[in-house]
């Protein structure tokens, strides 16, 4: 779906699976003092065993977000990944977004909370909503900012290779053959990839594109995931599944080494191979060298946060995260002040959810 009305056939089917199922949270769950909306990410078990009903990609979404952000939610946009954004994905967002309007829920604005590729879905449905709900005499819904964990709205390399290897597995060797299975969950064949598609790193960045007024407030990992195999195959650095260049926000695919040009995912203070440049109205707010894909989300701890953009008012949302700077020698540096490093202190005691979550919450 590009520029057409949503069928009606489409409408009522999912409208009755999300009537009255709608609202994830517990009342009053806000961030700073503005409702949230959920939108997930690339869920591989929908490749491996397609959802029977909406109702399986309800339950899911709900499991995805259950560890921090679903008791902080007034509602989610669920999605099945064995679909395209441009059709199936649209036509279910759609009908969340209809019942969103209706109950007026972003009548005082709404934030959007995203993981991985619903960095990507949320970027598509914040270019249209307003469109498809006008069109059927709803009022748009008001979006204060965009929160986006590990965003995969520049696409991975790990799509590309899954493509290629559904069309064409005569050479792959196995360590690349089980990074792709690992992130896809499943060998990759034509027409068994879904959002996958939409993944690829030329795809992802040629899908609603056009600057809009709403910011993106960017939270970058460096960890490892699958057990570290995915990450020879990614360009630059990376969480395991979505490199850095994604994540940050960066108007190219290069291969880059953090989000800032002067400051490592570790927080040492030096010359970076950082962006060139990034989208319209993205902000890198935080990077962790330590976190892993998935563990943004409320399940990891010990990792240290570092601040990028800072100390500024986005979207309504003040950002004003601690900062320390100091300066720490190597083991075998018998002289001088050491290498200069900076960090939210206190990171490291708590899971980057949470810290987001408490900062913003004011």
């Amino acid at each position: 779906m590009k520029t057409t009305k949503i069928g009606s056939a489409c409408k009522t089917a999912l409208a009755v699976a999300i009537t009255g199922s709608l609202f994830a949270g517990t009342a009053q769950a806000q961030l700073a003092g503005h409702n949230i909306i959920l939108v997930h990410g690339f869920q591989q078990d929908d490749l491996a065993n397609p959802p029977a009903s909406f109702q399986d990609v309800k339950n899911a979404g709900e499991d995805y977000w259950r560890t921090f952000w679903l008791s902080r939610s007034e509602a989610r946009i669920d999605w099945a990944s064995n679909g395209r954004i441009e059709g199936s994905i649209a036509q279910q967002a759609y009908q969340q977004l209809r019942q969103i309007s209706q109950q007026g829920l972003c009548n005082n604005y709404c934030i959007v909370v995203s993981h991985s590729t619903g960095d990507l879905v949320t970027r598509y449905l914040l270019e249209n909503q307003a469109r498809w709900l006008q069109s059927d005499g709803l009022q748009p819904l008001k979006i204060l900012a965009a929160i986006d964990y590990s965003g995969a709205g520049g696409g991975t390399e790990l799509a590309n290779l899954a493509m290629s290897l559904a069309y064409n597995d005569s050479w792959y060797n196995w360590p690349l053959r089980a990074a792709v299975e690992a992130f896809t969950g499943i060998e990759p064949e034509p027409g068994k990839l879904g959002v996958v598609n939409d993944l690829q790193t030329n795809t992802a960045r040629n899908l609603a594109v056009s600057p809009n007024s709403i910011p993106r407030l960017r939270f970058v990992a460096g960890g490892s995931s699958y057990g570290g195999i995915t990450k020879p195959f990614i360009a630059g650095t990376d969480d395991g599944v979505v490199p850095t260049h994604s994540a940050c926000g960066a108007t190219s695919a290069d291969g880059i080494e953090s989000c800032s040009s002067s400051i490592s995912l570790a927080g040492k203070v030096t010359g970076q191979d950082g962006p060139d440049g990034l989208y319209y109205n993205h902000y890198p707010v935080l990077m962790n060298e330590g976190a892993s894909h998935s563990g943004v989300l409320g399940t990891e701890t010990g990792n240290i946060s570092v601040p990028v953009v800072n100390n500024a008012t986005l979207g309504g949302l003040r950002v004003d995260f601690a900062s320390r700077t100091y300066n720490q020698r190597a083991w075998w540096q018998w002289w001088g002040d050491g290498d200069q490093y900076i960090e939210v202190p206190g990171s490291d005691q708590t899971d980057m959810s949470t810290l987001v979550y408490t900062t913003l919450n004011n």
